[in-house]
């Protein structure tokens, strides 16, 4: 079993923005101290409340040069944003810069506001995002590329630099819809599943349809990688763990509506008709329905029996760690409740893949 963290990195309008870079550094540079083993930074656009992090790959850049071994992940970029040359060059540049430590999680974008302005229409997401990936790996494989395809066309364009990984970073694909894990299943792709989209039980049937396609996919013999993202916080009780996360946790459900209202209508049409009951979880959510559905919380006994739940039931590879999600909970608490979670609960889960 692997260890990562996961930083949306909102913004209050009380915060200030580079205060909340300076703290993201430095957790970062803790979990590299303490045996975690992925920093996943997310790329989101356009909504200070949610996310003031447009470009992970800088971060990731920076977190390198303070950090020895911990992976640096992208969770995820937007492919359908980016023109896939550049985003070739310029994540390869970032595996260099970090010393082939670039994890590089990809996504077709779910937020009705980002298509917007962008100027890209959301129901052409998931072919601009199957494209943007298939160049993206030729350019990565050395030489020219040509490809001619419904978005791009490039005709014997030589990209620069290669990623110091070979062949290339290892991909995973944020698969939060059911088409994208099958996608994913079926192309050999390992994935990044969130509980706050997924929750448990339904979360076992989702990483199940993965399992399923990856199964009877291109690549059967592969089995499949899981990293699961699930609100963390060890705490000595699990009142102790709701004085410290509730406000910080119904604030970034808060936003998540507040965001949608932004997006307007026809946001919910077709391959993200399941975003409607995200939508609608957020806004009817409490504290008892996250501890059940969303989170390891409380003690660090009761952490390490519902890791080995998840593990059991959705056979998971890696748990993703969310530790302050809303970004409310203070810099120091944050970093208490890491090294606790390092301490206390990290050890006795660590073998679980080991032990089947």
């Amino acid at each position: 079993m692997k260890f990562g963290l996961f930083y949306q990195l909102p913004c209050a309008p009380d915060q200030s923005e580079p205060t909340r870079y300076r703290e993201t550094l430095e957790q970062i540079a803790l979990a590299d101290e303490l045996g975690f083993d992925v920093a996943w930074l997310a790329e989101l656009h356009f909504f200070k409340g949610f996310s003031i992090m447009p470009s992970p790959l800088m971060v990731a850049v920076a977190a390198a040069q303070r950090t020895r071994r911990i992976r640096l992940g992208t969770a995820v970029a937007l492919l359908p944003f980016h023109h896939p040359l550049r985003a070739a060059e310029e994540a390869a540049a970032a595996d260099i810069l970090t010393g082939g430590r670039l994890e590089y999680g990809v996504g077709r974008g779910t937020i009705a506001v980002h298509f917007q302005g962008f100027g890209v229409p959301r129901d052409e997401s998931r072919e601009r995002f199957e494209e943007a990936l298939a160049i993206i790996l030729r350019a990565w494989g050395g030489g020219a590329v040509t490809y001619n395809g419904r978005f791009f066309n490039i005709d014997g364009i030589a990209p620069a630099p290669r990623p110091l990984q070979q062949p290339h970073p290892p991909i995973r694909i944020a698969a939060n819809s059911p088409d994208t894990a099958r996608f994913a299943g079926a192309h050999g792709y390992d994935v990044l599943v969130a509980s706050p989209i997924n929750p448990t039980p339904g979360f076992y049937e989702h990483v199940r349809v993965y399992r399923e396609a990856l199964a009877a996919g291109a690549h059967p013999e592969r089995r499949g990688d899981v990293a699961a993202l699930f609100f963390v916080n060890p705490q000595p009780t699990r009142a102790a763990a709701r004085a410290e996360a509730e406000r910080s946790l119904m604030h970034y459900f808060q936003t998540i509506v507040e965001q949608t209202l932004v997006g307007g209508r026809g946001q919910y049409e077709g391959s993200y008709a399941y975003l409607k009951q995200v939508r609608e979880r957020a806004q009817a959510i409490t504290w008892e329905m996250v501890e059940q559905t969303m989170a390891v919380y409380g003690p660090p006994a009761e952490c390490v029996a519902r890791i080995g739940e998840i593990h059991e039931r959705g056979g998971i590879n890696q748990l993703v760690c969310w530790f302050n999600a809303g970004g409310l909970i203070p810099h120091r608490e944050v970093m208490a409740t890491m090294e606790r979670f390092a301490a206390k609960v990290m050890p006795a889960v660590r073998g679980l893949g080991e032990r089947g």
